[in-house]
């Protein structure tokens, strides 16, 4: 006998933690009623329908017949074979009904409509259906609890999450989110950092994929997008599309760059990236393990862009080649280095921040002048000492 109040409280429970909206399951439960029934009890081609009556627990049962034309019954009965391509049916009087017939039953009735015949109810369907009707029921909640996480994560994809890490096996970290798993792989992991197993960590969800073993949730912090909505976490301006983060380029672990531009005059990219006492700045870094971060601002101009992207080294003149989109920039000899960057990287990232080839060349002329300057000023210096010795 159902416990009906034991088995309100189950589905309001899974309902509740599962996200599994009541009448799937109930749904479910219909659809497993009436798969045994029909094992049991029901003929070949037969299409039956339980309903399940959650005040009282009692399941009735229903055979339903397709309303069909006088056609199909003639076809078959004479034997005709079917041409390629011929959508008709068999005819299968457990399965179908004549029109003319279904007008008997049902007034208004027309091709294709439903004719519903109630089904006596089985003293013995008991333990055989039961077991049946279980088996259907598991599946249905699993497949109804996939389709629920599908779009509940789902909505989530190409944003930041947060869960806690469930363990560690070769390498890929596996986080825990309650009602889904998310892997983030060796390759999606920043260089350098470690996980242990109950640590809270974010991560950027890339991919939400529909398995057989189940719903995986592809993570990445290596991801460009991943710094890009840290920053707008932080930042209310980015949130809210005030300020825009127009590119980004990065080297997970050592250094980024992001290109930002403001839709309001009145609101300063940078600092709104930076935040007060770079607090902004400082948050998305630590969470990033030290990562150093360059904001640059943003030009449609691409001379400027360009300029801007090779920061922190100053640029003594610029040339464009459109065709091969190639741009070719002067720096003094001294900052040539800092322009380059350790191991090409300066230039790398501003060659895939801005979406140039960036070459970089050093002006010696301007190095020569410097030191004409220098040497001007120790001349002046060195002369107004002796006029105060003497």
């Amino acid at each position: 006998m159902l416990d009906l109040k034991t088995f309100k409280s189950a589905l309001e429970q899974l309902e509740e933690e599962r996200k599994i909206p009541k009448d799937k399951i109930l749904e479910a439960i219909e659809q497993a009623m009436a798969a045994a029934y029909k094992k049991d009890y029901g003929k070949k081609g037969q299409i039956i329908r339980a309903k399940f009556d959650l005040e009282t627990g009692k399941t009735d049962f229903y055979q339903v017949k397709i309303v069909v034309d006088e056609t199909i019954a003639i076809i078959n009965k004479i034997g005709i074979e079917k041409e390629e391509g011929d959508e008709r049916v068999h005819f299968n009087p457990e399965h179908h009904i004549l029109l003319e017939d279904a007008k008997k039953i049902k007034k208004g009735v027309e091709l294709n409509d439903e004719i519903i015949f109630p089904l006596e109810a089985k003293d013995d369907y008991g333990r055989i259906a039961a077991q049946t009707a279980k088996q259907v029921i598991i599946q249905k909640i699993r497949e109804a609890e996939r389709t629920s996480i599908i779009d509940e994560y789902g909505t989530k994809e190409k944003e930041v999450i947060g869960g806690i890490v469930q363990k560690v096996e070769r390498g890929n970290v596996y986080v825990d989110f309650n009602r889904a798993t998310g892997i983030l792989p060796v390759e999606e992991q920043i260089p350098g950092e470690f996980f242990q197993r109950g640590q809270r960590i974010k991560a950027y969800l890339y991919s939400v994929e529909d398995t057989p073993r189940g719903i995986n949730l592809r993570l990445s912090r290596t991801h460009p997008k991943f710094i890009e909505k840290l920053f707008a976490i932080e930042a209310p301006e980015i949130q809210s599309g005030i300020v825009e983060i127009k590119s980004t380029a990065r080297e997970a672990g050592s250094r980024s760059k992001i290109a930002v531009f403001s839709n309001d005059e009145h609101i300063d990219a940078i600092g709104s990236c930076v935040g007060q006492k770079g607090t902004r700045v400082n948050t998305v870094t630590q969470e990033l393990g030290g990562e150093k971060i360059d904001i640059i601002p943003w030009s449609e101009d691409p001379k400027v862009f360009v300029s801007n992207s090779i920061s922190p080294a100053k640029v003594l003149s610029i040339e464009l080649d459109n065709e091969e989109h190639k741009a070719t920039i002067k720096v003094a000899e001294d900052q040539l280095s800092l322009a380059i960057g350790k191991g090409g990287q300066n230039v790398r990232l501003a060659a895939k921040l801005t979406g140039w080839r960036i070459d970089i060349k050093g002006d010696e002329t301007s190095e020569q002048t410097d030191e004409k300057k220098e040497k001007v000023v120790k001349e002046k210096k060195v002369k107004a000492e002796k006029k105060e010795e003497k």
